[in-house]
């Protein structure tokens, strides 16, 4: 079951690694074309939020791995669901589909279930 659990905590890491890095690189009138959600964020939200996802996903991996705080993974992983839950919020006031921001918010919320109870 670790073996699944860490399957599952890779793969949510590079997806918020690769949007973490999107957003905190690209200038947010580039983003706006492809994430129409950008306009209501300001230039300091948008990349506030892709750093905030960068560190999400390191923090979902380097505790774990090294051993050093492994509580960390978790708490890793509730503050990017968090984070999706406002990304959700977001969605829903533009009238946007938000199943993308709740899948990941759910499977982050899973992948921090399985780090208290199985990690």
């Amino acid at each position: 079951m670790i073996i699944a659990l860490w399957i599952a905590t890779g793969l949510l890491a590079l997806l918020f690694l690769a949007a973490g890095i999107t957003k905190s690189l690209t200038p947010r009138e580039k983003l706006i074309e492809k994430m129409g959600y950008m306009e209501d964020l300001s230039d300091g939200q948008a990349r506030a939020v892709g750093i905030l996802e960068f560190l999400g996903a390191l923090g979902l991996v380097l505790p774990a791995a090294t051993g050093i705080l492994p509580w960390l993974t978790p708490v890793a992983a509730f503050a990017l669901a968090l984070t999706m839950a406002v990304g959700t919020a977001l969605h829903v006031k533009r009238r946007e589909t938000a199943v993308p921001s709740i899948v990941l918010g759910v499977f982050a919320l899973l992948v921090g279930l399985g780090w208290v109870f199985l990690g």
